[in-house]
């Protein structure tokens, strides 16, 4: 059975976030209990990142039910990604509380979702409504931010590798900008001689603190790619050198990482940016800087339904390891992403068949590889839970059988789950893959050019009826081939080596 990462209430998660405007960008502050349903992961929680856990799980079970009565999911709609909008607006304002509690009043906090995470437009025009801005670190994610009318202000640029034309454009919008490495800097060094800049900028630092669990998203190790490495020889000398050389510099930034990082790493990797700050500051003698930009991060817990760790442990956390960093002196730059969008997010797809294998049996799905690309090629750092519903979108009851979850991809591996124990699902039935709000559905694999699903919003009417929005449309076979290079279907037969005649001519 696969392994499903531990939730440690108390916040020191080890389990599986990548996440990802001059002071003055404003903050923002929080939310509600339904006993869980029969057939589908238990645990209660209140007060967390967003309402009732228990709440959120009644709301996922009327959603499943209604998208098979609506049509959303049938024989024509083989799988769907369902967002719960109102477990979504929850999380938000539960980020904003948590921090409002600890900071100073009056201190300016610009919560950047971590555009990576869900780059869907509606779900960055949602979050905006909600008082959440954007960190974004690509041409493309900047424009979708834009398309989701994000304001500049509340937009934040962080990449390893961004071009000259894309810090001109950030620029010239008044984009904030971390430098990532001496060489980035430089280039901003020659924009900002040509052209000045509106936009707050500073350098992302690595304080090379070491892994968690999981080494792809480890950002603070000895050799990570990200940012100024500063404990490399002469390192940190470089960085103060480089904010007494440019008094335009106010900005500190550093991410420690994601899912896999506990939290008592995450918070030392902001008390060495908070001290590295305060070095700055005071051999410049002034406060230069005056933003500190702590990452993201925050471990979501896929082995239960319970919300763990939660916002307001880790602000609390933070408040006890670096007090300095809530004085009100430095506003802060959140850049949280898949712990605000993960738990409300599900993938449910129809059981196509129900077959059993070497004794095992297997129920074969058209939800795989192309929406959990992560838990199907690492299933041991990426364990997804499943929730069985019948072919009327009922949460599936009966005693629990080990069986394996099978994608529709023409690979042995493609598997959401592998031995897990949940009512035997048959042929009609729904597999649902919770916990899939980021870093899933909206990041498609097009293995065996198998289709985007369609994503759709939901949330309770007046009367309790489950409504949808369409937040982006099912792909089409002919948006397939499109995209394959339909249009230029004899495009390489008429290429050929000189003298070299067509072998139908």
């Amino acid at each position: 059975m696969a392994r499903e990462p531990q939730a440690d209430p108390t916040g020191d998660t080890v389990g599986n976030d990548d996440s990802g405007g001059a002071r003055g960008f404003g903050a923002h502050g929080p939310s509600a209990g339904r006993p869980d349903r029969a057939g589908v992961g238990g645990g209660t929680h209140v007060g967390s990142r967003g309402g009732s856990d228990t709440e959120r799980v009644a709301r996922r079970d009327d959603a499943v039910r209604a998208a098979v009565e609506q049509g959303l999911l049938g024989p024509g709609a083989r799988v769907v990604a369902l967002l719960d909008v109102t477990g979504i607006r929850e999380s938000a304002a539960a980020l904003r509380a948590a921090f409002d509690a600890v900071v100073a009043p009056g201190t300016p906090v610009l919560h950047a979702f971590a555009v990576k995470a869900t780059p869907l437009v509606p779900v960055l025009r949602l979050l905006r409504e909600e008082g959440i801005g954007a960190e974004v670190a690509s041409p493309g994610e900047l424009a979708l931010a834009r398309a989701a009318g994000m304001p500049p202000s509340r937009t934040v640029l962080d990449s390893p590798a961004k071009t000259p034309a894309e810090l001109r454009e950030a620029l010239a919008f008044g984009i904030a900008v971390n430098a990532d490495n001496p060489q980035e800097l430089e280039r901003l060094d020659a924009l900002v001689r040509s052209a000045g800049s509106r936009s707050p900028l500073g350098v992302r630092v690595n304080p090379q603190l070491g892994a968690g669990s999981i080494e792809a998203l480890s950002t603070a190790t000895a050799t990570s790619k990200f940012g100024v490495a500063l404990r490399d020889e002469g390192a940190r000398e470089w960085v103060v050198r480089a904010f007494m050389d440019r008094p335009w510099l106010s900005r500190l930034h550093t991410h420690t990482g994601s899912q896999g990082i506990p939290l008592s790493l995450m918070a030392r990797g902001v008390a060495e940016v908070h001290a590295l700050a305060e070095e700055i500051n005071r051999r410049i003698g002034r406060p230069q800087i005056d933003t500190i930009d702590i990452g993201g991060g925050l471990p979501v817990n896929f082995g239960s339904d319970v919300t763990a760790p939660t916002y307001a442990q880790y602000a609390r956390l933070l408040r006890e390891a670096v007090p300095g960093l809530f004085d009100g002196r430095y506003a802060l730059v959140t850049e949280f992403g898949r712990s605000l969008l993960a738990k409300h997010g599900t993938v449910v797809a129809r059981v196509e068949y129900a077959k059993s294998a070497g004794g095992r049996r297997v129920a074969v799905t058209h939800a795989g590889v192309q929406v959990a690309t992560r838990t199907v090629y690492a299933p041991e750092s990426w364990p997804l839970r499943i929730a069985g519903y019948d072919a009327k979108g009922r949460p599936k009851q009966g005693p629990a059988v080990v069986q394996d979850v099978a994608g529709p991809a023409c690979f042995a591996g493609d598997l959401l789950a592998r031995g897990q124990a949940l009512p035997l699902l048959e042929q009609g039935d729904h597999a649902a893959a919770l916990d899939t709000g980021a870093y899933c559905f909206a990041h498609h694999y097009a293995y065996n050019s198998l289709a985007r699903p369609g994503v759709y919003g939901f949330a309770p009417d007046d009367g309790g009826r489950t409504v949808f929005a369409t937040v982006r449309e099912p792909q089409t076979v002919e948006e397939i081939v499109a995209e394959s290079g339909g249009a230029h279907a004899s495009a390489l037969t008429h290429l050929r080596a000189p003298g070299h005649a067509h072998p139908h001519e």
